[in-house]
């Protein structure tokens, strides 16, 4: 079968990440004797400087990591709100929605910790070894995609008189980021270099992470952060606004690990981060599949995945957070999902259904049933992709990077936040805050409600799928609520195709035409929905778009290559044989390997 790219194979070490260059720094350090969690830092510090506009060192990163021979764990890089920031306190600034950007979205960072905590822990390599291509690459620069030039036009009068630090960095000279002209970060080159230097005399390996994980928390790093978090700035709001972000705050915080939220398949295990993050609903789409699954690509086989994904989501809104217990196993039980699938009807449904595990009663935010036909990332033209106004309205994407190397050990991990339209750029460091708290409600007693010392639900949602028990395949994507609608789509394809050089059709899967719906609501501010909303690529057949219209969807045909941006590697345990591809959309994901 005919795919963009093949699906590469080796023995040595794969690395599939959203940007080329990410992907070629972590390689390189897999070649240099580094081991997955070595690369996949030098990675995702590399993602921090390329993909400034869709992540940062301020941002979160959640992280599944399956040593070999080991078992899945969750690292939560996805920092709680800070203890000011409550219901009441927003509501007392009179606003009924946590603004988009600015300040008083900012969660504690937590981007950084975790990355410290998986090279501590898992990694071999030192703090100068994982640093050196993201000190390089800001300091000597590297050629933008174009995104990041299309990204700073859209924030370009509000940087130029609001937001002026990160005009200073990202409009030089009132000209934004050019393909092919070097971009700079020296703020950023001399953060990690004096960060470096600090810890320089702290001792061995670990001893000298921990003492850069203490300069995040508590020294020149943290009250960057605290000073910024306190300067009146605009948002989305309309209006200037300080943050909560303290000193306390961040001292107080750390990475932690956790125990994956699972489900069984057809003989595969898949893994995923718990209802903190969206990671569960996957799982349940999977639950509400039914024995028999239609012909892929069919208007019968979208329908069913779309119909199932608003039932996820519906109880994603209801259920899901870290405000409140969650009743996961409820949700993931065959008698539960037994019950919703019969929901599933030959029409498309236009209302949020959400569900009443072990005879508990729902309940949304009175904001959740908003409709809007501009809901950010939304838009057929490359969606989950940042959208930003003139007032730093925002709904910002994200970056992907797996890894797995020849012991057996693999990581798939999705860094986001802190991105460059979020927060004025930190003139001492040359990053801005991130934004997570968007995705919480200022309403009280909701598992998402907006509590002090608690995390945002996030939609970032890397996974890891065992076969019979053993880790083959880490995998993810960029793409806002979209992210577990087009991981099932390539899970479903991998799981479905017959085997490619003797292994998974990785790159086949991630070709497929893809697919995505916004019926349910947005996570990201203004939150809104699109009941009955289908986005199809121009290559689904002409025939299935008009019967899925026929049956009610309301479909959106858009550019033949925007729906995804999936990564994935994998493993072969009889063999060894290590295997990767990279999405082709968007055109600067790549995988590497040998």
């Amino acid at each position: 079968m005919f795919t963009t790219r093949p699906t590469l194979q080796g023995t040595h070490g794969m690395v599939s990440s959203t940007h080329w260059l990410a992907s070629q720094s972590a390689m390189a350090v897999l070649e240099d004797g580094g081991n997955a969690y070595d690369a996949v830092v030098a990675g995702a510090f590399v993602l921090h400087v390329v993909e400034p506009h869709l992540n940062g060192p301020a941002g979160e990163v959640p992280i599944l990591l399956a040593p070999a021979g080991g078992e899945v764990r969750v690292l939560c890089g996805q920092g709680v709100a800070p203890a000011g920031a409550s219901v009441a306190h927003y509501r007392g600034l009179g606003l009924d929605l946590v603004p988009g950007t600015g300040p008083l979205a900012a969660a504690v960072p937590g981007a950084f910790d975790a990355w410290m905590v998986l090279l501590r822990d898992h990694g071999t390599r030192s703090l100068d070894d994982v640093l050196k291509y993201a000190v390089g690459y800001a300091e000597h620069g590297h050629a933008p995609v174009e995104n990041v030039a299309a990204t700073v036009e859209t924030v370009r009068e509000l940087f130029e008189t609001e937001w002026t630090s990160s005009a200073e960095l990202y409009l030089p000279g009132g000209r934004a980021p050019r393909p092919g002209r070097l971009l700079r970060n020296p703020a950023l080159a001399a953060t990690w270099r004096r960060l470096l230097a600090e810890t320089a005399g702290a001792g061995d390996r670990e001893a000298r992470i921990e003492a850069a994980r203490e300069v995040w928390r508590s020294g020149f790093i943290a009250e960057a952060l605290v000073r910024q978090a306190a300067r009146p700035t605009l948002d989305t709001s309309g209006a200037r606004h300080t943050g909560t972000l303290t000193a306390d705050d961040l001292a107080g915080w750390s990475a932690t690990y956790e125990t994956p939220a699972t489900y069984d398949w057809n003989g595969w295990t898949v893994c995923k981060a718990g209802p903190w993050s969206q990671g569960p609903a996957l799982l349940q789409q999977l639950a509400l599949l039914p024995a028999e699954l239609p012909e892929p690509g069919t208007a019968d086989h979208v329908h069913l995945l779309v119909e199932g994904c608003k039932l996820a989501m519906a109880d994603r809104e209801a259920w899901y957070g870290d405000a409140a217990p969650v009743p996961l196993a409820e949700l993931l039980s065959p008698e539960y999902n037994a019950g919703r699938r019969a929901l599933v009807g030959a029409g498309a449904s236009l209302e949020l259904r959400p569900g009443s595990p072990g005879g508990r009663t729902p309940r949304l935010s009175a904001h959740a049933h908003v409709v809007t036909a501009d809901e950010p990332g939304s838009s057929p033209m490359g969606a989950g992709e940042p959208t930003v106004g003139r007032d730093g309205r925002a709904a910002g994407d994200t970056c992907h990077i797996d890894v797995v190397d020849r012991w057996g050990n693999m990581v798939a991990a999705t860094p986001s936040g802190g991105w460059l339209q979020s927060n004025p750029v930190v003139p001492e460091l040359g990053f801005p805050l991130g934004t997570r708290l968007q995705m919480t409600w200022l309403e009280d007693g909701l598992p998402n409600s907006l509590t002090p010392r608690r995390r945002p639900r996030t939609t970032l949602t890397p996974s890891i799928a065992l076969r019979d028990g053993v880790p083959v395949l880490a995998f993810g994507t960029p793409g806002g609520d979209q992210q577990d609608q087009w991981q099932l789509h390539f899970f479903l394809e991998v799981a479905r195709r017959g085997p490619v050089r003797g292994g998974l059709d990785l790159q086949g899967a991630i070709d497929a035409p893809n697919w995505h719906t916004d019926g349910f609501p947005g996570s990201f501010y203004p939150r809104g929905m699109r009941p009955g909303s289908v986005t199809v690529e121009s290559r689904t057949p002409a025939a299935v778009v008009e019967e899925l219209r026929r049956r009610g969807h309301r479909v959106t045909v858009g550019p033949a290559w925007a729906e995804g941006r999936l990564c994935a590697v994998a493993r072969d345990p009889e063999t060894g044989v290590l295997s990767a591809a990279a999405n082709p959309r968007g055109m600067q994901g790549y995988a590497v390997g040998r």
